[in-house]
């Protein structure tokens, strides 16, 4: 039985979990658990209780599954489902960093109702990670972030979402959203500059020893 819904897409997997099949649900969780475990971490590295988390996650998942109205569109909603227990838990626990001080002086950004676009040209420095010592940087540079930056920028470069949907999941104006991912990447790149500095200097002088040799 479980080897024939391994090879089930999601979509069916949640359909048969809406006739609550717990052998697909079961798959559904042994696919996705992963990925639940990456973005709880991701929006709270320093929480200590990811695995209850994530239990809780797929708990919520089995009780509402009926809802889901299209069930190609599973992760998105998976996605929901985390932020959503995300908020709760930032609601019961003491906030450790500061929560709206990059948000002063927005301007134009949100005067408007959200319909100011942001320009989306930055980029996370070197995205793709290259090394254990540079994803360790940049995981300790996120944890600074105050938490709706951290938040909305996980949500998109990690989870690939759009920012009419990361509008939607975190309830905030769109115009908003672009406001806190551009802040939020300047000051990634404001962080990792140090770091990203000195590798570029020890690589000049690598570069120029093995010229010299």
């Amino acid at each position: 039985m479980a080897t024939i819904y391994s090879q089930k897409s999601d979509r069916d997997l949640v359909i048969a979990c809406q006739r609550r099949e717990q052998a697909a649900f079961e798959e559904l969780v042994k696919r996705h658990q992963k990925t639940v475990f990456a973005l709880l971490y991701q929006l709270a590295p320093d929480w200590t209780d990811t695995s209850d988390l994530a239990q809780e996650v797929f708990i919520r998942v089995w009780r509402s599954i009926n809802n889901l109205r299209n069930p190609g569109a599973f992760r998105s909603w998976l996605t929901q489902i985390v932020t959503n227990l995300f908020y709760d838990e930032l609601r019961k626990r003491p906030r450790k960093l500061p929560t709206v001080n990059m948000d002063d002086n927005l301007g134009d950004d949100e005067s408007d109702g959200g319909t100011k676009d942001v320009p989306d040209d930055s980029t996370l420095p070197d995205e793709k990670v290259l090394n254990q010592e540079l994803s360790d940087v940049i995981r300790q540079a996120m944890l600074r972030l105050p938490e709706q930056f951290r938040t909305s920028i996980v949500l998109r470069e990690v989870e690939g979402l759009s920012y009419e949907e990361i509008a939607v999941i975190t309830k905030t104006e769109m115009g908003t959203v672009k406001s806190r991912i551009a802040r939020a990447r300047l000051k990634l790149q404001e962080m990792l500059k140090p770091y990203l500095d000195r590798e570029t200097k020890e690589d000049a002088s690598t570069d120029t020893s093995e010229v010299s040799g």
